[in-house]
């Protein structure tokens, strides 16, 4: 017992003294407002140097993968049917399919699944 506080103590240790170390070097030198813009031949920008995004798009892929996650989840569960037990089984998969359908219900309520507005 001894031994593993000794080994946790000493790895808190190198690990705290490498984190203040990287904190240290990674200081950034003063930015001023010439360094940050974008250069563009020596003339100021025309234009911002950002471009807008849509949010909507943005909300659309962020659902689209949690969906795509939770099928990659799904499929492990199907191939595993006949070595579980069946009343279990069926408990787990009704109550995952039941939260993907009040995700679904919410996500479609709040109008994020409208394409157009």
């Amino acid at each position: 017992m001894m031994i593993i506080s000794l080994m946790s103590l000493i790895l808190f240790t190198i690990c705290s003294i490498m984190m203040i170390i990287s904190f240290i070097i990674s200081k950034k030198s003063f930015m001023d407002r010439e360094k940050a813009s974008p250069f563009e031949c020596g003339f100021d920008p025309k234009s911002s140097s950002r471009l807008p995004f849509s949010l909507h798009f943005f909300l659309i892929a962020v659902i689209f993968l949690i969906f795509d996650v939770e099928i990659t989840l799904l499929i492990p569960m199907i191939l595993t049917i006949k070595i579980s037990n069946l009343i279990n089984y069926s408990l787990v998969m009704s109550f995952f399919i039941l939260i993907l359908l009040i995700g679904l219900y919410h996500e479609w309520n709040q109008g994020a699944l409208n394409w157009t507005n």
